[in-house]
């Protein structure tokens, strides 16, 4: 059954519910998307950097806009869930830049996207950062599309503050700011430590994303912290890149072939892709 956009935008901000977060397989093509579609995942995330690799490019802001959102249409096209796209900061220098990017994701026919407050290797200063969280709200708004900014704080990843009480009292800062300038949601990643997030959780008055990798905590250990998304990120990329360079050394160097050994089969494949 098709559904509109706002239609699909209203389900993809539902799925954002403490004590049952909305659980994200980041795809960065359009195989990655309809397979993770097919397991059951009720939305579509992309991964900017899964992306940008993909497209020729390095993740942080390297890629063009226009195969970021070319890239995003063949997604929503290929799926019939909501799909959320992670644009790096906004693939824009000025809240205009972000501002035309949105208008793309948005005709693309996503139904959220992730804005980072990372730029040049460092955090960007807090009131541009709402500058462009602001464009990106009332670009969404004059398109009458409940648009989901899950708005992304490097605070964690980038070691901010002197200190763990003061990374999260500048956390708990930027976050409120990013609220009022019309952010949906908070995602902060580099952070798995459960009281941490359970005390943000409880601080910001909007839903959690957490990014979560291998020796993080389970989603049965986030579920009592309250966080309302949770996310692998760039990691299922990753872990498709690291089976290239591991097959492909197997082959070199001792001729045989079993890192490929469990695979999904041409047909299944090809029938998802089929349409």
């Amino acid at each position: 059954m098709t559904t509109s956009q706002q239609d699909r935008a209203a389900a993809f901000t539902a799925l954002h519910t403490a004590g049952t977060p909305l659980l994200l397989a980041n795809a960065w093509d359009v195989a990655s998307a309809v397979v993770s579609a097919a397991a059951g995942v009720p939305a579509v995330a992309t991964t900017s950097a899964g992306v940008a690799w993909g497209l020729g490019a390095p993740d942080g802001d390297a890629l063009e806009r226009a195969a970021a959102v070319a890239l995003i249409a063949r997604v929503v096209s290929a799926v019939d869930v909501p799909v959320t796209a992670d644009i790096e900061s906004g693939f824009g220098a000025t809240p205009d830049g972000v501002a035309e990017t949105v208008r793309g994701v948005l005709a693309a026919g996503a139904v959220g996207v992730n804005i980072e407050d990372s730029h040049d290797d460092d955090l960007r200063p807090l009131d541009e950062q709402a500058d462009r969280l602001v464009a990106a709200r009332s670009t969404a708004d004059q398109a009458g599309i409940a648009l989901y900014v899950n708005a992304r704080t490097d605070t964690y990843l980038r070691g901010a503050g002197a200190d763990e009480a003061e990374r999260f009292a500048i956390t708990v800062r930027r976050a409120s700011a990013y609220l009022d300038a019309g952010a949906s949601g908070i995602f902060v990643p580099g952070l798995t430590d459960l009281d941490v997030l359970a005390r943000l959780a409880r601080e910001i008055p909007a839903p959690v994303n957490a990014m979560v990798y291998p020796g993080a905590p389970t989603v049965a250990e986030l579920v009592p912290t309250g966080v309302a998304r949770i996310s692998l990120g760039a990691a299922i990329a990753q872990s498709a890149y690291a089976l290239v360079r591991r097959a492909t050394r197997e082959l070199l160097v001792s001729g045989t072939y079993e890192s490929v050994a469990e695979a999904l089969s041409w047909g299944e494949l090809n029938e998802l892709l089929a349409r």
